[in-house]
């Protein structure tokens, strides 16, 4: 990564990162899947790691992709999310879910993997070339006055779409939500502009489950991220980030979608 673009980084997640800091987080970035899998092993009450994040089931690794975790003062995990590189050229994002749908589907939701897709969004026939996938996004709930009031997600949210977009400048993004939280406008606070309900159809096409596609283009995520004027930067602290290792420039661009 050139040296001005990391500055640029660096220079937009100084604030962020102190207000994360602030509520009690500290953030952890890293391309070690392996160790991202060791992370989420050590959550039982929660589901287990999505395949396109599993180093066990996915080629994901230092070219295509990276995390980001979150610890509290004790040291415990408190917040998860990652994002895939896919390199969708010449084919669409409908395509991409039909050929690869075990690695989305939510285990256990449908009596036959093999015969259920992913249907309604329009913009499944137009999201295609360099797209990113964001998923895995959990935040611990502390009731009021926890991180989730403060606003943490959309913070958390940010962090990841600084380094994506300053490392790889994607085409499009896309995370599939519940129904129930895309109808109470989650994309809004992880900062997507765009949000469409889709469902996956069973092999008798029955409603297995019905997850929204939130999506943003280029222009969005320009626009999202842009500064906003009078906004001032701070300092990033050294102990902002526990550790970062995301690869260089032309690592980024030789990146291919081997899912």
């Amino acid at each position: 990564m050139l040296p001005s673009r990391l500055f640029n980084i660096t220079a937009s997640l100084s604030g962020i990162l102190r207000d994360l800091e602030g509520m009690g987080i500290q953030v952890e970035v890293g391309d070690d899947f392996a160790r991202y899998r060791a992370y989420r092993s050590q959550q039982p009450d929660r589901g287990p790691i999505y395949p396109m994040f599993d180093v066990a089931t996915s080629y994901v690794d230092r070219t295509n992709g990276f995390w980001i975790c979150g610890f509290n003062a004790n040291g415990e995990l408190v917040h998860t999310q990652a994002v895939r590189l896919l390199d969708l050229s010449g084919i669409s994002l409908a395509t991409h879910l039909n050929d690869h749908r075990h690695k989305y589907i939510t285990p256990d939701t449908t009596p036959d993997p093999n015969c259920t897709f992913y249907s309604g969004p329009e913009a499944l026939q137009t999201i295609t070339g360099q797209v990113c996938y964001q998923g895995d996004f959990w935040l611990r709930a502390h009731g009021l006055g926890g991180p989730r009031s403060q606003g943490a997600t959309a913070l958390l949210s940010r962090v990841l779409f600084e380094i994506m977009v300053g490392a790889w400048n994607p085409s499009f993004v896309f995370a599939l939500v519940p129904k129930r939280l895309g109808a109470k406008g989650a994309h809004l606070r992880y900062g997507y502009t765009h949000c469409e309900p889709g469902r996956w159809l069973g092999p008798d096409q029955q409603v297995t489950e019905e997850d929204y596609l939130i999506w943003m283009g280029a222009r969005d995520m320009a626009n999202m991220l842009a500064p906003v004027p009078g906004m001032s930067q701070h300092t990033l602290g050294v102990s902002a980030v526990r550790s970062t290792t995301i690869v260089d420039a032309k690592d980024h661009l030789d990146a291919r979608a081997n899912v």
